[in-house]
């Protein structure tokens, strides 16, 4: 007996010796081994892009409601309050004012469904360089102008660093270039493109490795163990939060480098089906020549006849947008977008005969082919409003945890070295 005894503990040490040694020793499975390699693409993506992804990413999540925070800040220039009879002037009868306080053209008019929001004029001014004009902002019941878009506050000044921070790495800021005669704001559009790529890259590849090695434990990888150590807990929350936001971060991972490579834009439209080839254009001295005659200026109805024209085929209540002709051969346009919670950011477009109302055109968007509506919807996708304040609250929540993966990630890498290193 005594025999027996003194030798089960060498047998049980023999066991475990030989069931250690074929883990060891154990090959690889394909799904292990494919594993492995994505593995260490996500971790170098990761890695190398941290840093800038964080800032990209913590700067895109405070921009998320830079129209709301503008807003909050400048409500003078958004609001009003509605007099006792209610009644709004014709914005039409405005448009002569705007023109005359201007010193410029009137483009267009932006009006709200909203009774306590404010007109907005666009106006050209000779001269002026800006992309969109200045905008002024008028009270509908006074024809007070409230203020113009070339007013500044802090609010407005953070939002537009961040914009920066987000776009640029406030490189945009530094006037001496860094790397040769390379403008420092498009240094900052390739860097934070590339991290971007390297971000989607890392985003695909956590998907593909996402999944156990044993599929019937899938389920793991939703679930937060809180009852655990803080190692555990970081894990799960890397892998946890990550699956739960991944198409929100695919999205805003594969549009955003569209603004800092034209050939990704180009491969981007091409996959689409909606790339058009720049066509050089010719007769320059011809248009030169017709362009130096003076316009002559459309006669235009009351912008009413217009928006009962328009409702007629977009019979639902919503914001409008009127694009003003600038001469009399061209036509007039209508945007209207819906409004509430749940309202999509894409409108539909009505063209229309200045001189008579008729409708000409009518572009509905959900009637569009699905290509160019993700065409025409690529800023959309990329900053949130896709629709409305419904998804601008995802993708807010989407960025907070994209700005934690790389914290997370990096914190699991180096429990893994010290695991090793022991």
């Amino acid at each position: 007996m005594s025999r027996i005894a003194c030798a089960i503990p060498g047998h049980r040490r023999s066991y475990f010796q030989r069931l250690i040694m074929t883990k060891k020793t154990r090959k690889k499975t394909t799904w292990q081994k494919t594993r492995k390699f994505f593995n260490d693409i996500h971790l170098w993506t990761g890695l190398i892009s941290g840093i800038v992804v964080v800032v990209i990413c913590f700067s895109g999540t405070i921009y998320t409601y830079n129209t709301e925070l503008r807003e909050w800040a400048s409500p003078h220039l958004y609001k009003v309050a509605i007099p006792v009879d209610g009644k709004r002037l014709p914005a039409d009868s405005l448009v002569s004012k705007i023109a005359r306080v201007s010193e410029g053209t009137v483009t267009a008019v932006a009006l709200s469904a909203d009774p306590a929001r404010t007109y907005q004029f666009t106006a050209r001014i000779a001269g002026d360089n800006s992309r969109f004009g200045t905008t002024y902002y008028v009270d509908p019941y006074s024809g007070e102008i409230t203020g113009t878009s070339k007013e500044t506050t802090k609010t407005g000044e953070f939002m537009q660093t961040m914009f920066s921070l987000h776009r640029w790495l406030l490189l945009d800021k530094i006037e001496k270039p860094l790397i040769g005669e390379l403008p420092n704001r498009q240094l900052g559009s390739y860097i934070s493109g590339t991290a971007t790529i390297l971000f989607t890259l890392g985003v695909l590849t956590g998907l593909i490795i996402w999944f156990p090695n044993k599929l019937k434990n899938w389920r793991q990888g939703l679930n937060v163990k809180w009852s655990a150590g803080w190692k555990r807990i970081n894990h799960d929350l890397h892998n946890s939060l990550a699956f739960y936001s991944l198409i929100f971060l695919f999205l805003m991972g594969i549009t955003g480098p569209q603004w800092s490579f034209p050939w990704y834009r180009t491969g981007l439209q091409k996959t689409l089906g909606t790339y058009k080839e720049q066509r050089a254009e010719r007769g320059g001295d011809r248009r030169h020549a017709e362009s130096s005659e003076k316009p002559r200026s459309p006669q235009l109805l009351p912008f009413a006849t217009y928006l009962a024209a328009a409702d007629r085929v977009l019979p639902y209540k919503g914001d409008y947008r009127i694009s003003l002709p600038q001469d009399a051969k061209a036509p007039l346009s209508i945007s209207k977008n819906r409004i509430g919670f749940f309202a999509p950011a894409a409108g539909d477009q009505v063209t229309l005969d200045a001189s008579s109302a008729t409708v000409t055109e009518t572009q509905i968007f959900r009637d569009k082919p699905f290509n160019e509506r993700v065409a025409s919807s690529i800023k959309a996708l990329h900053v949130g409003n896709v629709y409305g304040q419904f998804t601008k609250l995802l993708y807010f929540l989407a960025c907070l945890v994209a700005t934690s993966l790389p914290v997370t990630g990096t914190l699991i890498w180096l429990n893994k070295m010290k695991k090793k290193t022991r």
